[in-house]
Formats: structure tokens, C-alpha cells, sequence
């Protein structure tokens, strides 16, 4: 059963429940203090925190819980991502031709294949990203 963050008490502990110990890697893109200290409180030890986008307003300091980063080896990255205003240049550079993401990805794999895949991304074994595009699980 899906439960929605609302849905619950304790979203980090919701996660870390479902997930076995808690998320190897979490990103919040909505730049919220909420969503960042969940995404944050979510990790298990050595896992990793992508902040996607400035946060700004009343949430552009989040009091980062440091004695956790610590304690639990957590890398937090940051990055800048791109501003909405420039998605119009970019895809019309992909479809004159100027620009092709699809020479980003280095390969693709289905839905049950990515399972080994998350195991072994560790590795850096390939070049590119690693694209899920069949969903089938049988």
C-alpha cells in the first residue's frame, strides 16, 4: 500500500521502514526545510543527500542536523540544476539538432534488471547513465 508523506507521523522513519535500514541516496528537488530534513533523515549510514535548486525564502538556511551527517558518514551534494526559463532554449536545441541526450546514456535496462544495477553502481563499472525503459517485472 502507497502511503503519501501526509499520510504519516514520521516520513524519515516511514522511508526508512520501507526500505530495509534506510535510502542509499535521496534528492529534494522542491527545496523546502521539510523535504530536505526528511531527505536527509531518510538515509541510512554512508548514504548520500542531492539538493537539487536553490532554496529560497524562510527556507534558503535549513538547520542541518550535523550530529547525523556525522555520525552516519552522509555525503549532502549540492546542485544548481537549471532555471525553468531556459527549458525553451534547451529543447529547441534538442530538436534542431544541437543538442542530443542521448548520448548521455550509456545503456538501458528494464525495470527488474535495474535491481543489480543499484547494487553494482558503486563500482563506476560503465560510462553515461543508465536509463530504466521497460517496466515490465515478469
Amino acid at each position: 500500500m502507497v502511503k503519501y508523506a501526509e499520510e504519516v507521523s514520521n516520513v524519515a522513519q516511514a522511508i526508512k521502514d520501507a526500505s530495509g535500514g534506510g535510502a542509499h541516496v535521496s534528492i529534494d528537488a522542491l527545496g523546502s526545510t521539510t523535504t530536505c530534513l526528511n531527505s536527509i533523515g531518510c538515509l541510512r549510514k554512508r548514504g548520500r543527500h542531492v539538493q537539487v535548486g536553490l532554496m529560497v525564502d524562510e527556507h534558503q538556511a535549513p538547520p542541518i542536523p550535523m550530529g547525523q551527517v556525522i555520525a552516519k558518514e552522509l555525503e549532502i551534494l549540492g546542485s544548481h540544476g537549471m532555471q525553468s526559463y531556459k527549458y525553451e532554449d534547451m529543447l529547441s536545441m534538442i530538436i534542431s539538432g544541437k543538442l542530443n541526450p542521448k548520448r548521455l546514456i550509456g545503456r538501458t535496462v528494464s525495470l527488474k534488471d535495474s535491481l543489480q544495477v543499484l547494487v553494482t553502481m558503486g563500482d563506476f563499472s560503465n560510462s553515461g547513465v543508465t536509463v530504466i525503459d521497460k517496466f515490465d517485472v515478469e
